[in-house]
């Protein structure tokens, strides 16, 4: 079952500054630098960067759901804090981005 939640403040526009973070920066001759608008476009290979990161992050969620049960990061995603979440508008996670990622896409199984 797809549940999709719009927000209006929860909505990044996924500027250029915006991809220079996600990328990091690059390390030439011992200095740090930012990468250039170029450098991200071949980076992923002309395409368009939000559909780009929806891959990404379903391509590590499946990664996270083939581990064991017994590995570290398998127990972080699974576990559940005893404690309640605080009031007002709840904030997106991880968890949540995946699956309006799914119903987005039309993935099945």
């Amino acid at each position: 079952m797809c549940v999709e939640r719009n927000y209006n403040s929860e909505i990044v526009s996924l500027r250029e500054e915006n991809s220079k973070k996600i990328f990091g920066p690059t390390k030439e001759n011992q200095i740090w630098r930012i990468k250039t608008y170029e450098e991200l476009d071949k980076l992923i290979k002309h395409k368009n960067i939000v559909n780009y990161i929806k891959a990404q992050r379903l391509s590590r969620f499946g990664h996270v759901q083939r581990m064991s049960d017994t590995r570290t990061v398998k127990k972080i995603f699974n576990w559940k804090p005893l404690t309640k979440r605080s009031h007002g508008r709840p904030r997106y996670r991880w968890e949540d981005n995946i699956k309006q990622d799914i119903c987005q896409m039309k993935i099945r199984n």
